[in-house]
């Protein structure tokens, strides 16, 4: 599929029924969601897709939060014109946004958008930035990744693992899509004002066993929608199983 910028966007569709668009976050493609994909297509239409500047996708500069939105518009097109839409992690962060912009999603379902709550937050995020940036132009890929989980809490031990591990090779590849999910996430805080404007119909899921300020973020995004409501997911944490959140995402998804 092309995007309204000429960008080409690769997408796997499965399924029949309602569309949903499976929106991943960071580090993700269509194949990290193939098995929420496979759990939901006895029911759905599920369409999958590598965000741009990953896998078969292209990647046209400069990048801009507003040309992601346009890429998942295009999807919706292609689905038939409205669609239900599953985000998680900083995917959710992006399908708040298009959902801000109009877009015809006609049901959403948020996990974990990672946002923080107050000045502390704010300034982290512009300092992660500033040396995301700084790594990213010098071409220290692993280095950029390494500062990414470090900041979302990953062990120094379990990262030096991770470095030495295929795994690697492959989020490095991805390590430029850090910058993009970064502008995402805007300022780093819960966009209360521009998530009041949103009508539609959403429910913003977060694990149980997850970090505080993410349930914290959970919570005020729910709040934050007018037709908002909010689901905690006993026993996960980040790393949602999909076995866990594809029956809840049906339920709500058929309703």
């Amino acid at each position: 599929m092309t995007s309204r910028d000429g960008t080409p966007i690769a997408y796997r569709r499965s399924g029949r029924g309602r569309p949903v668009i499976v929106v991943g976050g960071a580090f993700s493609t269509a194949e990290s969601s193939a098995t929420l994909a496979g759990l939901l297509d006895r029911r759905f239409d599920v369409i999958t897709y590598d965000r741009r500047g990953r896998g078969a996708s292209g990647d046209t500069a400069p990048y801009a939060v507003e040309r992601e939105i346009e890429d998942l518009a295009a999807l919706i097109a292609e689905a038939g014109g409205t669609a239900s839409v599953c985000g998680v992690s900083s995917g959710a962060a992006l399908a708040l946004e298009a959902a801000a912009a109009g877009l015809p999603i006609s049901q959403l379902a948020v996990y974990e958008p990672p946002y923080g709550s107050d000045a502390a937050d704010l300034g982290a995020a512009g300092a992660y930035r500033e040396r995301l940036a700084a790594l990213l132009a010098a071409d220290r890929r692993g280095d950029a990744v390494e500062l990414f989980l470090s900041r979302a809490g990953t062990p120094p031990e379990a990262i030096a693992v991770m470095r030495q591990a295929p795994v690697w090779h492959a989020m490095t590849a991805l390590a430029h899509t850090l910058a993009y999910d970064d502008a995402v996430m805007g300022t780093g805080l819960v966009p209360t004002e521009r998530l009041r404007v949103t009508r539609t119909r959403a429910m913003v899921t977060e694990g149980g066993c997850s970090p505080a300020p993410l349930r914290w973020a959970a919570k005020a995004v729910a709040d934050a929608l007018p037709r908002g409501r909010h689901r905690t997911l006993t026993g996960q944490t980040h790393e949602v199983t999909p076995q866990v959140l594809a029956p809840v995402l049906e339920d709500f998804f058929a309703a």
